[in-house]
């Protein structure tokens, strides 16, 4: 559908990607736009080397668009409580700790129980993820409570904590719990500089008027342990990541004594009220709740559980 196709442009700012999204060639999408843009009368996309961005009747038209699929998406899933085969599907956006904690057990869970319904999940910054749910570029977005959720309703998820990852024989290795400012002397492996743990932390230095000295910048968790059993740095990850891999590495991890290692997580959607059946099933499921709240800055531990410190 022409429809679909330019909310995927839109959202991925390119028609190259938009096109790969809806199944499409590039010289197929590209045609199918024109043709669209004849019916209309008037331009919606405004092509150029730097990419493919909307004009300002094409933001009219993606409005239009996504409140017509999310009316879909709507009926299917009102739909589904009476007729079986229809499928749902769920947008969301989650930080890096969410996905590396208890999300895709829960996932897991929705997924056998609600086998009709598609999940696209997307690693986001957890601003990224308001922006998404807020343009409606997502469904839900799961992001830490640090950032600004007005215009949302929120729901809690879990308490996740961050520890401290040394070698075993690192000189740290022989402390139960340490102070960040301490760590900072040593250096460090950490995710890339767009991931939101490593702004993060880079905020946390900055108090400390201190730098946040990366040796190395990887694309996982396991690779940052990976490194730090090697003694190339220390790192500071999820406690259920670094618990995950110490059962299968040569890993101390330390508790960090600053109140900030233990984060919140939220929920955020426009409107649980608005969406389809099968998604608020899955704020249920995320959440343990049965209805949507204010955020009143206590979020619950259904989500993620607090393991035993090393």
């Amino acid at each position: 559908m022409d429809l679909q196709l330019l909310i995927h442009i839109s959202e991925e700012k390119s028609l190259t990607r938009g096109a790969e999204r809806s199944h499409l060639s590039l010289s197929a999408a590209s045609m199918r736009m024109k043709a669209f843009e004849e019916v209309v009368g008037t331009q919606l996309l405004y092509r150029t080397k730097l990419g493919t961005t909307l004009t300002p009747a094409g933001i009219i038209m993606f409005r239009h668009a996504k409140l017509i699929f999310n009316q879909l998406g709507m009926m299917r899933g009102d739909m589904h409580e009476h007729a079986q085969g229809l499928k749902g599907y769920i947008r969301i956006f989650a930080n890096a700790t969410s996905i590396s904690a208890s999300l895709p057990m829960v996932l897991r869970q929705y997924l056998t129980a609600y086998p009709y319904v598609d999940v696209e999940l997307r690693e986001r910054l957890s601003s990224d993820g308001v922006r998404a749910v807020l343009d409606e570029s997502a469904d839900i977005a799961i992001v830490s409570d640090d950032v600004s959720t007005e215009g949302l309703e929120v729901f809690p998820y879990c308490h996740e904590a961050l520890v401290l990852a040394t070698a075993t024989t690192h000189p740290l290795s022989g402390r139960e719990k340490v102070d960040f400012a301490e760590t900072l002397e040593f250096p460090y492996i950490g995710l890339h500089e767009g991931s939101a743990l490593y702004q993060f932390l880079a905020r946390q230095a900055q108090i400390h008027r201190s730098w946040f000295s990366t040796r190395i910048q990887v694309g996982s968790f396991e690779a940052i342990c990976r490194m730090i059993e090697a003694g190339v740095g220390i790192g500071i990850l999820p406690e259920s990541a670094a618990q995950r891999y110490a059962r299968i590495m040569s890993l101390k991890l330390i508790e960090l004594a600053d109140p900030w290692s233990l984060r919140a997580s939220l929920i955020c959607v426009r409107s649980f009220e608005q969406l389809p059946v099968f998604a608020r099933r899955l704020v249920m499921m995320l959440s343990d709740r049965h209805s949507p709240g204010d955020h009143s800055g206590q979020a619950s531990e259904s989500g993620c559980s607090r393991l035993e410190r090393s």
